[in-house]
C-alpha cells in the first residue's frame, strides 16, 4: 500500500485506552506509533506518565514507537522540539512505507500537527523576550490567556520563563506562519462516559501505585530532580512529591490525585471539542469498536 503523506491520529482523554487500540491498528495496517504526550518524552518517568509499554506488544510483535524516552528529566522539552522530532519520525516512517499513527492526549501537540503550526520563526532570544521579562508573573499570565492559542496544560502558568516561551509560541502561531509541511490526516477519538472513565482512572492509579510509581518518584529525587521540578511535571509527580515530602498522607494523596486526573480528563475533552469547532473532523468511537476503526482506516488509505 502507498501511505504517502497519510497520518492516523488517535486521541482522547487520559485512561481511555488510546495506546492499546492504536497498537492493534498499527499491527493490522503495518504502522508505527508517534507519541503525542508531553511527559512520555522523559527518560525514567515510565509509570507516572503511563507509557504502558506492554500495550505495544501485539501477537508477539513489538510495534515500533517514536518520541518516547528522548530527553532526561533535567532537560526541558517544548512544543518546538516536539514538532521537529515529529517531522523527523514521520519522514522515517514514510520512507519505510509504514503508516504513521500519532497517539496521545496533549492537545497543543496534536493541534500543532493537525493545524500545521510553524514555529521556525520563534526567537527565544529576541527583544520581545527582554520586554516580557519586565512583567510580573500575573501580568504574563494575563497576556498568555489573551492569545488565541490556548494552554495545553496548567504547567505553563507555574514558571515565568515557561510563560514567556508560551507567549512567544502563541504570537508566532497563526495562518501567516504555516509552513509547507502538510499531512493528510484521519482523526479517531476515543470516548467513554464520565462515570466509567472516573472508575478507570481510580483503578489505573491504584495499579500504578502498587507497581512502583512512588519508588519511581523517589528515584528521580535521588537522581537530583528537585521537588519543585517534580511538581512542575504535574499530576502524578506533583502529588507524589507532596507525599514524599511529608505534606500529604497516602490516603489524601490518592484521593486528591484521582480527583485531579479526572478534572484533567475533562479539560482534555474541552480541548478536543474546541478542535472540532476549529474545523477538525474527529470520528468518535469507544475502545471496543475496533472494527469501525479498521473500516475508517481502510477507506482512508484507499
Amino acid at each position: 500500500m502507498n501511505f504517502s503523506n497519510k497520518l492516523v491520529v488517535i486521541l482522547g482523554p487520559t485512561a481511555v485506552g488510546k495506546t492499546k487500540l492504536a497498537a492493534q491498528l498499527a499491527y493490522k495496517f503495518n504502522g508505527e506509533i508517534i507519541s503525542a504526550d508531553s511527559r512520555q518524552v522523559y527518560i525514567g518517568m515510565d509509570i507516572g506518565t503511563g507509557k504502558d509499554l506492554e500495550d505495544y506488544q501485539v501477537q508477539n510483535c513489538r510495534i515500533k514507537s517514536h518520541l518516547i524516552d528522548v530527553v532526561k528529566p533535567h532537560c526541558e522539552f517544548n512544543l518546538y522540539l516536539f514538532t521537529q522530532l515529529f517531522k523527523k519520525s514521520f519522514e522515517e516512517i514514510q520512507e519505510s512505507n509504514h503508516l504513521p499513527f500519532l497517539v496521545g492526549g496533549t492537545g497543543m501537540y496534536l493541534n500543532s500537527i493537525l493545524q500545521n503550526y510553524s514555529l521556525e520563526t520563534v526567537n527565544f532570544n529576541s527583544e520581545r523576550v527582554f520586554e516580557l521579562q519586565k512583567y510580573s508573573t500575573e501580568k504574563l499570565t494575563e497576556i498568555l490567556k489573551s492569545k488565541s492559542v490556548k494552554l495545553h496544560n496548567t504547567t505553563d502558568l507555574l514558571d515565568k520563563e515557561r510563560i514567556i516561551k508560551a507567549i512567544l509560541i502563541a504570537e508566532n502561531t497563526n495562518e501567516e506562519n504555516k509552513d509547507n509541511f502538510n499531512v493528510n490526516s484521519l482523526v479517531i477519538g476515543l470516548l467513554e462516559d464520565r462515570q466509567s472513565l472516573k472508575e478507570r482512572i481510580k483503578k489505573r492509579l491504584k495499579d500504578r501505585l502498587q507497581s512502583g510509581m512512588i519508588e519511581e518518584a523517589q528515584k528521580l529525587l535521588e537522581q537530583g530532580i528537585s521537588h519543585q521540578k517534580l511538581r512542575f511535571f504535574g499530576l502524578e509527580y506533583k502529588y507524589l512529591s507532596f507525599y514524599l515530602a511529608g505534606e500529604l498522607n497516602y490516603n489524601d494523596m490518592y484521593q486528591k490525585l484521582a480527583s485531579e486526573i479526572a478534572k484533567f480528563s475533562k479539560k482534555q475533552m474541552t480541548w478536543f471539542r474546541k478542535m472540532e469547532k476549529e474545523g477538525i473532523k474527529i470520528h468518535w468511537l469507544n475502545r471496543s469498536e475496533l472494527n469501525k476503526a479498521e473500516d475508517l482506516i481502510t477507506s482512508f488509505i484507499k
